[in-house]
């Protein structure tokens, strides 16, 4: 079973990938959305440009789903978001979770968004 730990308050995840305390694996998963408004989909999710942005289009809840394709360890997972741009698309909580398969996953953290 994972552990879930905290990111150090402040952390940039691009400093601790540069200085090697982090690696991003993001790249190595294939990434789902259960809605998404064109234009706002994946690609806008994983560009690393905060001026562009994943928008949901459906009923909630909303999923990104991260599937890698062999069994892989992930230590820290970062999100950004930015309540001040826009309330209305921020997540109010945010669940993690864990399996071998869509079918058995087990819920490690849920987490008010900016906590965490």
């Amino acid at each position: 079973m994972a552990t879930a730990s905290k990111t150090p308050p402040g952390a940039d995840p691009k400093q601790l990938e540069r200085t090697g305390t982090v690696r991003e694996i993001g790249s190595q998963a294939v990434w789902s959305l259960s809605s998404c408004k064109p234009g706002f989909g994946v690609d806008q999710l994983r560009d690393d440009n905060l001026e562009t942005y994943w928008q949901s289009d459906g009923s909630q809840p909303h999923l990104v789903n991260i599937q890698f394709r062999r069994r892989t360890t992930v230590k820290m997972l970062c999100i950004y978001a930015d309540y001040k741009s826009d309330e209305s698309y921020t997540p109010s909580k945010i669940s993690v979770r864990v399996g071998n398969n869509f079918h058995n996953l087990q819920e490690i953290r849920v987490t008010a968004a900016g906590v965490g």
